[in-house]
């Protein structure tokens, strides 16, 4: 009768423990984790700005925190604004919701008489505007979290950018791969990042800005909150702009600005939609393209795990997985990757 060897059995249970630290780390670093992915995000974006810098005689440390203080002011300080005008909104939205329901039963009970078919007797406002409210508060939630996320996010990035040649050690060090497939990582990651990190935002920006022009030109209220649900939207394959362009029809029909309503409807569908293909063909031709499968799960996986910055860090972290299961693939398959 065969006997496992020492050796094999010190090996598992060496394997066990570390499977189990990391998952107890994993665990508790998970409300935080939009912080670690913030920060490998904006590495990859400031990497090389940093260089640039260092090599035109800046001090690393100096080049750091002034590149580190330009992403606050032009990245997270719009951001801030952004979730505090949407939390706003959703409040007005929690209170008024039931009414907002009951706009949008009306006109399905107008539709109906053109169709013949009931719909609206099955939709109880109260329940709608109930669940409206709980949906809406729990994505405005989470602001402790949040500024601990970006003290953690700002924390490693300072580190990972005044010690990139120690930071680059360790993960040789650390991380039992191959080199080269941890150059391979390095690629990825760094292509995805930017990807994510530079390619959806862009787009789904200008993308706002087409449907903020409609929303100006036939003097719909509160544009810019529907040109922030318009982006938002432009984020999230098979929704787009209709997240913000057809509760915008909805609420103009329902204030008696009838021409004004389906203006910005036809605007949104032809206008909107037709330069969403023009956009990413002149955006992302620079970068690669995200495929739409993969940015419908990170949506549904990140929102919930990060909150609003979940549309961003959501893609990011499949396309990372897809990344070590490639890797894994490689280093232990025989066969070629394709």
């Amino acid at each position: 009768m065969k006997h496992i060897s020492h050796k094999i059995i010190n090996q598992l249970f060496l394997l066990f423990v570390v499977i189990c630290m990391a998952g107890l780390i994993f665990f508790e670093i998970t409300p935080y984790l939009s912080g670690v992915l913030g920060a490998i995000t904006m590495y990859v974006l400031l990497r090389k700005p940093l260089k640039k810098l260092v090599k035109k005689g800046w001090n690393t440390e100096l080049a750091a925190v002034v590149l580190l203080i330009l992403s606050i002011i032009c990245i997270l300080l719009p951001l801030a604004g952004i979730v505090l005008m949407l939390s706003t909104k959703i409040s007005n939205v929690v209170q008024n919701s039931e009414r907002v329901t009951n706009a949008f039963k009306t006109q399905l009970e107008n539709i109906e008489r053109y169709l013949g078919f009931d719909l609206t007797s099955q939709i109880d406002s109260s329940e709608v505007s109930s669940m409206v409210s709980t949906k809406l508060q729990s994505f405005a939630g989470g602001t402790f979290e949040t500024f601990l996320s970006i003290f953690i996010m700002y924390f490693l990035l300072y580190y990972m950018l005044t010690n990139r040649r120690k930071l680059k050690e360790s993960l040789y060090e650390y991380i039992p791969l191959k080199n080269e497939n941890l150059k391979i990582i390095g690629a990825d990651i760094n292509t995805m990042v930017r990807s994510n990190a530079l390619g959806i935002p862009l787009v789904a920006i200008a993308q706002g800005l087409v449907a903020l022009i409609g929303f100006l030109i036939f003097g719909i209220e509160n544009p810019v909150f529907w040109f922030v649900m318009v982006t938002i939207g432009s984020m999230i394959p098979f929704v787009g702009g209709l997240l913000g362009i057809v509760p915008a029809f909805i609420l103009t029909y329902a204030n008696g600005d009838v021409f004004e309503a389906w203006a910005i409807l036809l605007y949104g569908i032809l206008i909107v939609g037709a330069t969403d293909n023009i956009i990413r063909l002149f955006v992302l031709k620079k970068l690669d393209n995200v495929h739409p499968l993969i940015t419908v799960i990170g949506v549904v996986i990140g929102v919930p795990l990060f909150g609003f910055i979940g549309l961003i860090f959501g893609p990011l972290l499949v396309s990372l997985f897809l990344v070590v299961i490639k890797i894994y693939k490689k280093e232990y398959s025989d066969t070629e990757l394709v």
